[in-house]
């Protein structure tokens, strides 16, 4: 359910704005609501959930995202609907790390464990190409609605089940939550998220847009400082000082920032442009999810035989290059000639990045650190996503006005109206493209600067590592 609302909505997201009257500067919201309090509160979700209880947890997170679809789903307003997918990532960031805490303290036999998450890895890495698919089923057969309240049925079962056949598990001590490190990041992010939405009203220069970039900047400052004194940090600042470690967190963080809108700038281009059906977005996006799965199982032969130094750059030049393929789009592009090659460049790109990056977390980490470490990983990614979608979304809706203003029409008859916008939006998309592959660019440079773990170093990593969300 997590890593399905992840994808689902972004199917939806064109019948959605045009039913809410959403702007095309604040349409980033459906998936950047979700992702920013996902990742900025998913490690203050696992701690809540080991003291007070992760079964309790996850029952109350159940409960919980349910209500939030519904809110979402029920919205006649672009604000009720954003609130309502910020307050589902709230719960998966209690969700996420509860579930999994379950499966490492049911399954106590190694056998059965090792099983254990195999399912889980699975079904989280076949959540996204189901929300694909599901998204455009519910879209076009039901209404865009659907996609939200889909996860009611869904956590209702799992509540049901989770009551009779769960046993409850938490660690015992003293409990310290870091409140003030949560709260600082959360509203560092959300106001660099908002800073970079401003320039498509006021412009990059304007005091709206420097102002929350200066908030953004004291807050996050003040969290680093929050956090090295802290008895209980959210974020031992400690994890940070393995160089390869922090490679892969930044790393992670910059194709969050490149990749999450990837998918929204293509569901407006397959529907908008080419005039695919919302079923037919789903299907043109499944070779994406295909990707990642042959790119994550070369990538690990791979890594293994010559280590997450060459693994990794060469997984951001892949993405890169399939970006700036996407960058060349124009309204007579076509499926086959440009946009399934570049995505298949792309994803198995990622699943290079993916499976070596969350090795690399663990790499000469201590056994305390080993769980932080790892789920740092998955808040980086989305952290990354959500500043990133933010700020590519406003670079094409800046983009596009521009070349409005720039290329008055002609006529003024319908179609030619039509003509003027499509390639209005669709320069659009290529400028978001453009940054995007500069952010990979820049992952690339990070890759080769800090990350020189060889494969030996890797090969000593023995901990479940395949939860990335």
């Amino acid at each position: 359910m997590v890593v399905l609302d992840a994808t689902i909505v972004n199917i939806a997201l064109p019948e959605a704005q045009v039913a809410l009257g959403i702007s095309d500067a604040d349409r980033q919201w459906m998936v950047t609501a979700y992702a920013l309090p996902f990742g900025a509160l998913l490690l203050l979700g696992g701690r809540v959930a080991d003291f007070l209880g992760r079964k309790r947890i996850l029952l109350i997170a159940l409960t919980g995202f349910a209500l939030a679809s519904a809110l979402a789903g029920f919205a006649h307003t672009g604000l009720l609907l954003f609130t309502g997918r910020a307050l589902q990532g709230v719960f998966a960031a209690m969700l996420a790390p509860a579930a999994l805490s379950l499966i490492t303290v049911t399954f106590t036999e190694e056998r059965e464990r090792a099983k254990a998450f195999a399912v889980f890895g699975a079904i989280a890495g076949g959540g996204a190409a189901v929300g694909l698919l599901l998204g455009g089923l519910l879209t076009e057969w039901f209404s865009w609605r659907w996609c939200l309240f889909v996860n009611i049925p869904i956590a209702a079962i799992a509540l049901f089940f989770g009551w009779r056949v769960l046993k409850e598990s938490r660690i015992h001590g003293g409990t310290h939550y870091d409140l003030p490190g949560a709260l600082l990041a959360t509203g560092g992010l959300g106001a660099l998220v908002w800073a970079c939405t401003q320039p498509a009203e006021h412009g990059w220069g304007s005091v709206n847009t420097l102002g929350w970039m200066a908030a953004a900047v004291l807050l996050l400052v003040a969290f680093v400082v929050v956090e090295l004194k802290s008895s209980s940090p959210l974020l031992p600042m400690r994890i940070l000082a393995n160089r390869n470690r922090a490679g892969a967190y930044l790393v992670g963080l910059l194709v969050g920032a490149g990749l999450f809108a990837v998918f929204l700038f293509l569901t407006y281009y397959l529907q908008g442009i080419l005039q695919y059906t919302p079923i037919q977005a789903g299907f043109a996006f499944l070779p994406f999810s295909a990707g990642v799965i042959v790119g994550a199982g070369v990538g690990s032969q791979l890594t293994i035989r010559i280590g997450p130094r060459i693994v990794v750059p060469a997984g951001t030049v892949l993405g890169l290059i399939g970006l700036a393929w996407l960058s060349q789009i124009t309204p007579e592009t076509t499926y086959f000639g440009t946009i399934l090659p570049a995505q298949l460049l792309i994803s198995v790109g990622m699943g290079f990045i993916f499976m070596s990056t969350t090795n690399l977390a663990l790499v000469g980490v201590s056994n305390d650190d080993a769980g932080v470490a790892s789920a740092v990983v998955n808040t980086v990614q989305q952290v990354g996503g959500s500043v990133g979608t933010a700020l590519l979304n406003t670079i094409a809706a800046t983009a596009t006005a521009t070349y409005l203003a720039a290329n008055p029409p002609t006529e003024q008859t319908p179609e030619a109206i039509g003509r003027l916008q499509a390639a209005a939006a669709v320069d659009g998309f290529g400028s978001a493209f453009v940054w995007a592959a500069v952010i990979f660019g820049l992952a690339t440079v990070a890759a080769l600067v800090l990350i020189n773990a060889g494969k030996h170093q890797v090969a000593e990593v023995s901990a479940p590592a395949g939860h990335a969300l």
